[in-house]
């Protein structure tokens, strides 16, 4: 009765609140880590029994997250080399690299403790602290409140999918553009729920957490960190490729390998074609091919599939791409209402049927594209786990990331060859 309780509270709190203001848009002042950082604070080193949270949550991001040195990558060689061929004097000054490896809030949002070099710290995801900072640790201030105050839910995974992606796929104010990564920066790749699970958790789940918060499982956080991915890509198509005025369109958006590959290295298929001819140059739609499987097990697939067909073709055409992406955008809302309805056993019954999916058309060529084998992999990790299958298919999990482990030895044939073997495995339980 109390896990469902949980359950029932969980799914009030997923589907209620609205979009909150990105941190680096929030308006409020960025007191800096620092003003969280005190042993009674944030700061102690070892976590404290009988406190609502563990308190040693500036000592686990100092010392164990990747975020902390974010502004410390910018002071590197390779990044200083990047800066150079951008022709910016000092990737450690410039905005478009302090967008994503720091809080890169104004100068009159900075408090006295703040620091630009701190990276990514406590206000980049949970918003600036000036309004909730004195009150967030009262037993008498209630969490709408605080949020009101302007934390930000980062326990909710639509919010979160929106805070992550502003930086690992990027938005209308910040990306990183074609001619970024052509410097040398790495290219960028992001899934939800995986990427979450690789960092270093400073929160724990227990009683206290269910009742206040979001807790859920990672088939939802996958399934809204893909629609979410895939709204980004949307915007960004409209922002980059609709409203762009100049004559060459924003590279990003497209697959990397349709151009990055020697000329005697014949890569194209009917598959990679989806009905274009040889030597089209295709989205970068790793997050579409998924959006399409979790549309299998809706009503959706049919229209979501004309849609998207649409918007491939569209791409000449602005008004109708733009017709395409208003359609797609209902497709995914209407997705996301189709969620909301289900109960766990529902969700485990969706996943397992999501799984089959992705293992079955993968085993027929459908993720000839890296990138899309990339998430495919990623999905297929965390769909096992949800559905309590993934010690009996380790093995074949882990080959599938060594195969995806280099996108310049990346095998199409034999990643299908390795999906068609677990396939069969599936098929004989």
């Amino acid at each position: 009765m109390k896990i469902l309780l949980f359950s029932i509270i969980n799914f009030c709190i997923l589907f209620t609140i609205s979009a909150a203001e990105l941190p680096q848009q929030d308006k409020n002042v960025h007191l800096g880590v620092a003003s969280c950082a005190a042993s009674m604070c944030h700061g102690s080193v070892v976590p404290r029994q009988g406190s609502d949270v563990l308190q040693n949550e500036y000592i686990i991001w100092s010392r164990e997250d990747a975020h902390s040195q974010a502004y410390q990558t910018l002071l590197s060689a390779e990044s200083k080399n990047i800066a150079a061929k951008l022709g910016l004097d000092n990737a450690a000054k410039a905005g478009i690299c302090l967008d994503c490896h720091s809080d890169n809030v104004k100068a009159e949002l900075q408090g006295e403790k703040f620091q630009i070099s701190d990276g990514v710290g406590c206000e980049s995801c949970h918003g600036g602290a000036q309004n909730y900072i004195s009150s967030h640790t009262s037993s008498t201030v209630s969490r709408e409140s605080t949020l009101s105050d302007g934390l930000f839910p980062t326990d909710k995974p639509k919010q979160r999918a929106r805070l992550c992606l502003s930086c690992h796929l990027g938005n209308k104010n910040k990306q990183a553009t074609h001619d970024i990564m052509g410097a040398g920066h790495p290219r960028l790749a992001f899934e939800l729920d995986t990427f979450g699970i690789l960092q270093p958790l400073h929160y724990v789940v227990d009683e206290d957490y269910r009742t206040q918060k979001w807790s859920g499982d990672s088939y939802v956080t996958w399934v809204y960190g893909q629609l979410e991915a895939s709204k980004s890509t949307l915007r960004l198509i409209e922002s980059k490729l609709i409203n762009n005025n100049g004559l060459f369109p924003e590279l990003s958006l497209f697959d990397c390998h349709s151009c990055h590959h020697p000329m005697s290295d014949l890569k194209w298929t009917a598959t990679k074609g989806q009905g274009f001819k040889p030597g089209t140059v295709r989205l970068n739609d790793g997050n579409f091919k998924m959006l399409m499987v979790i549309a299998s097990r809706t009503e959706l697939f049919t229209p979501l599939h004309q849609h998207l067909t649409e918007l491939r073709n569209g791409l000449n055409n602005k008004s109708q791409l733009q017709y395409a992406i208003a359609k797609v955008m209902e497709d995914i809302d209407a997705i996301q209402n189709a969620l909301e309805t289900q109960s766990l056993s529902q969700r485990q019954a969706s996943a397992s049927f999501l799984l089959n999916k992705i293992v079955t058309i993968g085993a027929d060529g459908e993720f000839s594209d890296y990138i899309a084998a990339e998430q495919a992999v990623m999905a297929i990790d965390l769909l096992f786990d949800f559905t309590g299958k993934k010690s009996v298919f380790a093995s074949a999990i882990s080959q599938l990331f060594d195969i995806v482990a280099d996108d310049e030895k990346y095998n199409a044939q034999l990643f299908s060859q390795k999906l068609n073997e677990i396939n069969k495995r599936i098929t004989k339980k």
